[in-house]
């Protein structure tokens, strides 16, 4: 079973501190070794996966990867690489705007797996919202079953400070229709990363996920929509 080795979090935890082109030219060999490390982690994760999540047949990890190239173009940051290993697991691979799996790998601690749908579009937004408020009673058992509760604890995402278009402040959903985003996140010490057994949380971790993925991507199949 892949493991992720000592070294990336080392890697990672040194591009915060040094993060120049020519600081990164001359440790380029310990970023490929890192981002080889990560990918191999990734290719076992989506076979484990396929045991329980469709999305992830024919998927390859180097696919899903995000580069490590910071686009600063707009940015008042003009740091050129991220911090961090990213990879979204989701049908229509690592651009889609469908519900999916997030594996976020950096040092000093930051490292934390997530799910559910992201900043979706308008359209998308309106169908999830209809879905939550036509079908609450599902929603709050997924989203307030223990073991849900233990790994994320509360739904994240931005809120709205109004109410939705369409609604009144005294619908029982109302908490959730505020939503933008709904998102499960579960952070992860570098110590849990570095465990024998890490494939096995975040396996856990995506299967928990699983019931609400599903529930947020059922509205969004008469859409037809993929990033």
């Amino acid at each position: 079973m892949h493991t992720i080795h000592p070294d990336t979090l080392v890697f990672l935890s040194d591009l915060v501190a040094h993060n120049t082109r020519e600081w990164f030219a001359e440790n380029k060999q310990r970023y490929d070794e890192a981002r080889k490390n990560y990918i191999l982690f990734l290719d076992e994760l989506l076979q484990q996966m396929q045991l329980f999540e469709p999305a992830a047949f024919g998927q390859q990890g180097k696919d899903l990867v995000f580069r490590i190239y910071r686009d600063v173009r707009f940015s008042n940051d003009k740091r050129p690489y991220k911090d961090h290993f990213g990879a979204y697991i989701a049908e229509g691979g690592r651009k889609s705007i469908l519900p999916g799996y997030y594996l976020h790998l950096a040092g000093n601690n930051k490292s934390f797996v997530a799910g559910g749908l992201w900043y979706p579009p308008a359209d998308q937004l309106k169908a999830v919202r209809q879905e939550i408020d036509y079908n609450l009673g599902e929603f709050k058992s997924i989203v307030e079953e223990k073991e849900f509760k233990q790994l994320f604890g509360e739904i994240q995402g931005e809120q709205l400070k109004t109410t939705p278009k369409g609604y009144d402040k005294e619908n029982p959903a109302i908490h959730y229709l505020r939503f933008k985003s709904w998102n499960g996140i579960m952070p992860l010490t570098d110590e849990m990363v570095l465990r024998p057994d890490f494939m096995q949380v975040v396996l856990h971790a995506f299967q928990t996920l699983k019931p609400l993925n599903d529930f947020l991507a059922q509205p969004l199949k008469d859409i037809g929509q993929e990033g």
